[in-house]
């Protein structure tokens, strides 16, 4: 028997206490909130703030879960040959605790942006649906289906709270 392949990873949307949301301006994805895949033996939380350092020179710590999201495409990479697998993403309301805002090989640049105007940064469909569904958090944990045919393309197969 053949084992489907996932890739786990975290995302962190990092508050400053202040009414601001950390972004990170990446290469590849535009603006976008800190996360990324987890290392081999890494935890979630681990995972998620390592990600946020290595990202933007933010130490951070989690504070609750808001989101699982699979995305259950199967599309090519930025090589445009390699399969990637089912992705599934855990969302965490993260909060600053310290660190200075530096870019990273990962990112060009990060910034605080007032948490209203988020979605004026954030270009990939993707994010932008998950980012929303952190401000319109109610205290049950969302979970949310996507395919993505491209990175500018994404459709709603699942969404419920549990």
């Amino acid at each position: 028997m053949a084992f489907p392949t996932h890739i786990v990873s975290a995302g962190g949307i990092v508050e400053d206490g202040n009414g601001n949301i950390l972004l990170v301006k990446t290469r590849d994805d535009g603006w976008v909130y800190p996360g990324g895949i987890t290392e081999v033996g890494e935890n979630l939380i681990d995972g998620v703030i390592r990600e946020i350092k290595e990202e933007s020179g933010i130490d951070a710590t989690v504070s609750h879960l808001i989101s699982i999201v699979s995305n259950t495409a199967i599309h090519k990479w930025y090589d445009g040959v390699t399969d990637v697998p089912t992705k599934v993403m855990f969302d965490f309301v993260c909060k600053a605790a310290g660190g200075k805002l530096a870019a990273s090989d990962e990112t060009s640049e990060c910034r605080w942006v007032p948490k209203e105007n988020v979605l004026e940064f954030i270009t990939l469909p993707a994010i932008r649906m998950r980012y929303e569904a952190y401000l319109n958090f109610d205290g049950s944990v969302n979970y949310l289906e996507y395919v993505t045919a491209t990175t500018s393309e994404c459709s709603v197969k699942l969404q419920r709270r549990v």
